[in-house]
């Protein structure tokens, strides 16, 4: 594709990409450039909404750090995108310490409970069950229900990271989300829109079906949404901290909300839960540095092993989805979710080939297989072997302070509004993460990922993601981007693309964010492209070599802040409702 641009100069101190909104993705061609592109020079947050924003700005302007903006995020965004994440899911968080040059990596993502099994969501016949719950079958058990629950970890890790690097006091930072709940906000066409696709599992649970369809119909646009459960439970964790969450009146009302479900979440699943830490993956690209989630997400490895694979082409020579390009970059992304299909787990329980994964010489490898004209079968694909190189639900956030620190964090519930279940009491919408194991070797998930044994259940593992939060530090090791998106597998490509169009094609941020993208995840044998994202005679070259394609609306929604000069430029992806800010 061909994109129109245009370069103000600098105006003052003000800098913004100035690509006419006519060549973006046309989702919120309503809103204004100021409204999802803006700079700033001490500051800068890019969230999922604007409350959420709000919320995080208003830490740095009291003097706070980008902890401090996080945790302030995660609370917020936790009321305000309940379809999409919350204190009853968990997620990952990247803390990048300018002081020191140092990252650490938090990994709050949901475990599975004790009583957890490996074949729990499959029957005697070996095929997936329903939930049963008072009489009504609901389909999906490791999808909607009590039993695809995971035990929470967000609350934990918030707590954890900030306690770590913050300056202001827990108090101060979820004062804004208990405001929120307790008060109500509008509800916008996305919550509208979820509410309403997830009716039919809201509708079984009375505490779901209470906050989100009052008077038995769904909330719709311009309606306010209270939670004073939410804001009760949030409260709690102001008071007492962790313990709040995970002990006292809170925790027994989770427990007390699972028995009725077949009690797989006991007392001693929260108390026992435990936020980890790991080293980050480290990469590089054309003389960049790429930090990154490692396993449990499967994101980071493998942004970095596409990035190593595509490292041997001349990427913007030919050219942003043109049909060589198209085709380089997709068979690059296969061959990277093969490995991820067989290899990738929690590496407490599972050996994970990282240091072979993320080889050099391993790209190499599995670069000299890619026909340049012809595209290969999924079964030719296959996983390889790293081991001999040893030597759309999600939310996303990305902060800067004006020292410098920065978070990428992806949070989650996993699919829309979890498992559907509101943990009576407390406003809770409780995760489905279980759905991230695999269930059985080779049966897709929600999202159409398959596994193997090194992603299958057991008690207290931590299922596979896909999130990738991530910094880009350019050749003189100096932050240059932050970056992530949600969107099931798509986190990975999405993501990936944005550094391809940043380091690669050269874009200024807006259009690296909203540039069409491609994205392809070995099973199913599919390559999806978003509509209008390229063209007519780029799809029948691609069918000609033997692609199969298949139109989606929208893939992703990054959440991205660049560095240009001495500002800070932030860009919320016009995909979904976003919103950066900076002062």
């Amino acid at each position: 594709m061909k994109f129109t641009r245009c370069f103000l100069m600098l105006v003052g101190l003000f800098f913004v990409s100035c690509t006419s909104i006519e060549t973006f993705p046309p989702y919120q061609k309503h809103r204004k450039r100021t409204e999802f592109i803006t700079t700033g020079s001490k500051g800068m947050i890019s969230t999922s909404h604007r409350l959420a924003s709000k919320a995080g700005l208003d830490m740095l302007k009291m003097g706070g750090n980008a902890a401090d903006a996080a945790a302030a995020v995660s609370f917020m965004i936790s009321v305000v995108r309940p379809q999409s994440t919350g204190i009853g899911g968990g997620g990952f968080m990247l803390y990048f310490d300018k002081g020191t040059k140092s990252t650490s990596v938090y990994d709050f993502r949901e475990r599975a409970p004790f009583k957890a099994s490996r074949d729990m969501y499959i029957d005697k016949q070996g095929k997936p069950i329903d939930f049963i719950y008072k009489g009504h079958r609901i389909p999906n058990a490791s999808v909607n229900g009590h039993l695809a629950v995971g035990t929470p970890g967000l609350v934990a890790g918030v707590i954890e990271a900030h306690s770590k690097h913050g300056k202001l006091s827990l108090a101060k930072v979820i004062q804004p989300a208990i405001d929120t709940a307790r008060n109500g906000f509008k509800v916008y066409i996305r919550l509208a829109e979820a509410i309403k696709r997830k009716q039919q599992v809201l509708n079984k649970f009375e505490a779901s079906k209470k906050i989100f369809m009052p008077n038995g119909r769904p909330l719709k646009v311009g309606d306010t949404l209270v939670q004073k459960d939410l804001a009760w439970t949030l409260e709690q964790t102001k008071k007492h901290g962790r313990d709040g969450f995970y002990k006292g009146k809170v925790a027994k009302k989770i427990v007390a909300e699972m028995k009725r479900g077949k009690r797989l979440i006991r007392k001693n699943d929260l108390i026992a839960y435990n936020v980890k830490t790991h080293k980050p993956v480290v990469g590089t690209y054309r003389g960049h540095k790429v930090i990154s989630m490692p396993p449990p997400s499967s994101g980071g490895i493998h942004i970095v092993q596409i990035l190593n694979i595509l490292e041997g082409y001349d990427i913007k020579g030919m050219g942003h989805n043109t049909t060589k390009s198209a085709h380089i970059i997709t068979e690059a992304m296969r061959r990277a979710f093969a490995d991820r299909a067989k290899y990738l787990g929690d590496p407490a329980f599972t050996k994970v080939p990282q240091k072979g994964l993320l080889s050099k010489q391993y790209a190499n490898k599995l670069r000299s297989t890619i026909n340049p004209k012809k595209v290969a079968s999924s079964k030719e694909v296959g996983a390889g072997t790293p081991a001999a190189y040893e030597s759309p639900s999600t939310t996303h956030f990305s902060i800067v302070d004006k020292w410098g620190n920065a978070v990428s964090s992806t949070q989650t519930i996993n699919y829309t509004f979890g498992s559907g279940v509101v943990a009576a009491g407390t406003g809770v919408v409780l995760n489905d993460e279980m759905d991230d194991f695999s269930k059985k070797p080779g049966v897709p998930n929600v999202f159409g990922l398959v596994g193997s044994e090194a992603n299958s259940i057991a008690a207290r593992k931590t299922m596979l993601s896909s999130m990738s939060p991530s910094l880009v530090f350019d050749k003189n090791n100096q932050l240059l981007l932050v970056v992530g998106s949600p969107g099931g597998p798509t986190i990975i490509t999405a993501t990936l693309q944005t550094i391809l169009n940043t380091i690669d094609h050269r874009m200024p941020l807006a259009d690296a964010v909203h540039a069409y993208r491609i994205h392809h995840q070995w099973l199913p044998d599919q390559l999806f492209y978003e509509q209008n994202g390229l063209e007519y005679n780029t799809i029948l070259d691609l069918q000609k070599m033997g692609h199969k394609l298949t139109p989606k609306d929208a893939m992703g929604s990054v959440q991205a802040i660049r560095r240009v000069g001495k500002k800070w430029v932030g860009v919320s992806d016009t995909r979904r409702e976003g919103y950066p800010l900076g002062y």
